[in-house]
């Protein structure tokens, strides 16, 4: 697709909108937007790449946005930093393996195993509103590793599978929403250099600029929006998103096999 002004102005905005529900709900920019890019007529190599530089860089300012007004707590040696490094970790990982995996499996397959997997958790998180989940490093470790598989794969996946599962882990609702945002950043870079060692593209660089400027504006609203929303409130929302955003890969998936 040629990259004229329009088609660069309407990609920057809807970076905006998407990393606004992104950081606001801890999922939806990659998963949604890579969707809106297929449909718009961009091949998964020409716009993983440059996705997720965009996400690298709105996800660190992200999540100091979201300790800037205490939706999470980011200081030296607190909880929520650990579990952001545990999940960026392990995240590493997955991505990478990830990245191998998409040169060698049907396009296809992917996207039906992400959005399957997606759709259950939003299930799960909706039927479990109200009540409290203990906390096990095992479970962020795993959540890690397959929420940047996901990633990997397709460019999104990572924020549904995350925020979801840190809820049903025992981490607070604000709290999941502003690691995932962290967390997501280290997973993004790992997956860019893993793409260019593996599958040697960039992918189309001309997207680069207005995905990134897109999804930076509108981090600052989202931190603020997170901030005024009640804890429960946020939790159920975040279920629907889940489950609608499974819902339409899946769909998705099915119409254009």
């Amino acid at each position: 697709m040629e990259l004229s002004i329009e088609i660069l102005l309407l990609i920057g905005f809807l970076s905006f909108v998407t990393e606004y529900i992104d950081a606001t709900l801890g999922m939806g920019y990659g998963t949604s937007l890579a969707a809106i890019l297929i449909l718009m007529g961009f091949e998964i190599h020409q716009f993983v790449p440059p996705l997720l530089i965009s996400q690298f860089v709105a996800g660190l300012f992200a999540g100091l946005s979201h300790h800037y007004v205490r939706n999470v707590d980011f200081s030296p040696g607190s909880p929520d930093l650990k579990v952001a490094g545990i999940l960026g970790l392990f995240s590493i990982i997955g991505i990478v393996i990830a990245a191998y995996v998409a040169s060698v499996v049907p396009p296809e397959y992917l996207k039906m195993y992400v959005g399957l997997l997606i759709f259950v958790l939003g299930i799960v998180i909706l039927v479990t509103v109200g009540r409290t989940f203990m906390f096990t490093w095992g479970r962020i470790v795993a959540l890690g590793f397959v929420s940047a598989f996901n990633k990997g794969l397709s460019g999104g996946g990572f924020g549904p599978l995350a925020t979801g599962g840190q809820i049903l882990s025992g981490v607070e609702t604000k709290s999941a929403v502003g690691i995932t945002s962290l967390a997501e950043g280290i997973a993004s870079i790992a997956g860019v250099i893993a793409w260019m060692l593996i599958m040697m593209t960039m992918g189309e660089t001309g997207l680069i600029l207005p995905l990134t400027i897109g999804a930076i504006i509108s981090v600052p609203f989202s931190a603020l929006t997170v901030k005024r929303l009640h804890a429960r409130n946020l939790r159920v929302v975040v279920g629907l998103a889940i489950l609608i955003l499974g819902l339409i890969i899946v769909i998705q998936t099915i119409v254009m096999a």
